[in-house]
């Protein structure tokens, strides 16, 4: 934590401090190896009492690829058939994001289906509400929700409180550990209408069936503000960007491009593994991280989620910089791991890649449909 209040504080939106949920590769075999999804269909949208949840908190992980989707879905094998299916298309819906933000990009920015009318510039989140109160403590103190929760944050935020879509996910992206502009405007755009049609009414019923005795000791108890179901009309629809019904999905390619003999092996916070592609390829070579200062002077991240790369960093050789990524690593000859995000792919460019390897895809980029996540997965 001090190190990231020293180096990194200046660009922080709060003070670094430790989640609960701890950065690094042996955290992250660890909950790999203790991986038990026993009850999760049932259990995996319990939110009280935190002893009952049933949600894995793998995706931190797999976030920055200390463990990878292919990893996460094998070892999901052994859990009863109800529990394993249910979890893998957990997986495969994030799988499904990230094809989709590979294809689009920025372009998951714009409502997919509809347009979620825009009514108040109020802050929905209420901390007089014991539900807002919980989530958004949880978010702001260990950046890690259930997915119910973060339905509830979604939902609460436009369909209920008519606020832009757009500004919440970007509140929430500062503060998750697992935050990826592929997985959390895809979730916000299903939760609220915009990518899925069909807003999801957050109201009382969720509260008490999921965290039951919470209602109790809210003091807006006898006069809920969201005792009835809110209003989910649609709003207008959009034309989807372009490349949503079909598209070439740039998905990097399918086995290592090398082009030249290279000097430095660069890691990028998409996969931060010890099994990264380019990492095992080049063992002999020294690793070199740049904190991307430009970017995350603009992002203005929680300080957890850096403390959450540090943590990961530290049990790394690596050669960590602070700065902007193209001029600290402009001349050398490079290995990297390719990854399915619009700033790799620019900033690649610019430099001086001459070993390139593949993404560890669950399943390869198609050229066909994305306008849902049922017609992909068929």
């Amino acid at each position: 934590m001090s190190w990231v209040a020293e180096h990194l504080g200046h660009l922080t939106c709060d003070e670094p401090h430790a989640s609960a949920v701890r950065g690094g590769q042996v955290a992250a075999d660890a909950a790999l190896a203790g991986l038990d999804l026993t009850g999760y269909a049932r259990r995996r949208s319990q939110v009280l009492p935190e002893s009952a949840r049933g949600a894995s908190r793998m995706s931190p992980y797999l976030r920055y690829g200390l463990v990878t989707l292919p990893q996460v879905w094998q070892a999901a094998g052994s859990a009863p058939a109800a529990d394993r299916n249910k979890y893998r298309d957990e997986l495969l819906w994030q799988e499904y994001a990230r094809h989709l933000y590979a294809r689009i990009g920025p372009d998951l920015w714009r409502s997919l289906r509809t347009e979620p009318r825009v009514t108040s510039t109020q802050d929905p989140w209420r901390r007089d509400m014991a539900c807002m109160d919980l989530v958004v403590g949880d978010l702001e103190t260990d950046g890690w929700l259930v997915n119910q929760t973060r339905m509830w944050l979604a939902s609460q935020w436009t369909v209920r409180g008519g606020r832009d879509w757009r500004e919440g996910e970007d509140r929430m992206f500062r503060h998750l550990l697992d935050g990826s502009r592929a997985a959390n405007r895809l979730g916000w755009q299903w939760t609220t209408g915009a990518g899925s049609g069909k807003p999801y009414g957050f109201s009382r019923w969720q509260v008490e069936k999921r965290a039951p005795g919470l209602c109790l000791s809210c003091p807006l108890q006898r006069g809920c503000p969201i005792q009835d179901w809110p209003d989910s009309t649609p709003g207008p629809q959009v034309t989807p960007p372009d490349g949503v019904t079909a598209g070439t999905t740039d998905g990097g390619p399918s086995t290592a491009v090398v082009t030249g003999a290279p000097e430095l092996v660069w890691l990028t916070a998409e996969s931060l593994g010890a099994q990264d592609p380019a990492l095992a390829a080049h063992p002999d070579l020294p690793v070199v991280f740049v904190f991307d200062e430009p970017l995350l002077s603009r992002l203005r991240l929680s300080g957890k989620r850096l403390v959450f790369l540090a943590e990961t960093l530290a049990e790394l050789d690596v050669d960590v910089r602070l700065g902007d990524p193209v001029v600290e690593l402009a001349g050398q000859h490079l290995a990297v791991t390719y990854a399915p995000v619009p700033g790799f792919r620019a900033r690649s460019a610019a430099l001086d890649v001459v070993a390139l390897h593949p993404w560890p895809w669950l399943r390869p980029p198609g050229s066909g449909s994305l306008r849902s996540w049922s017609a992909w997965v068929r």
